[in-house]
């Protein structure tokens, strides 16, 4: 069952902000975001993207990125199935 996201993002997007999770910080240079695998081979990074979305900010530099309010709330969500799989199957009456 595909979980669908209030946050249109692809996978290499969430990926990196996942990153800022992981790693309990609010600020990340490029070298380190650039070092971080993603699960596509290929691909640019996605972090032009966040900034233009919102999720990140860059300094003057561009070398460094910092997570935005949009960002800190994305990765606040605890996102669950809206049904639980136990594996057995209902009874059908006949």
């Amino acid at each position: 069952m595909p979980i669908i996201l209030s946050h249109p993002m692809t996978s290499q997007e969430i990926r990196v902000l996942q990153e800022y999770r992981r790693i309990n910080s609010d600020t990340m240079a490029l070298p380190a975001i650039q070092a971080i695998k993603q699960p596509d081979a290929g691909g640019a990074l996605p972090l032009s993207t966040l900034v233009q979305k919102g999720y990140l900010d860059t300094d003057a530099s561009g070398q460094t990125f910092t997570l935005t309010a949009k960002g800190k709330e994305f990765l606040s969500l605890d996102i669950k199935p809206g049904v639980e799989e136990t594996g057995a199957s209902p009874a059908i009456e006949a």
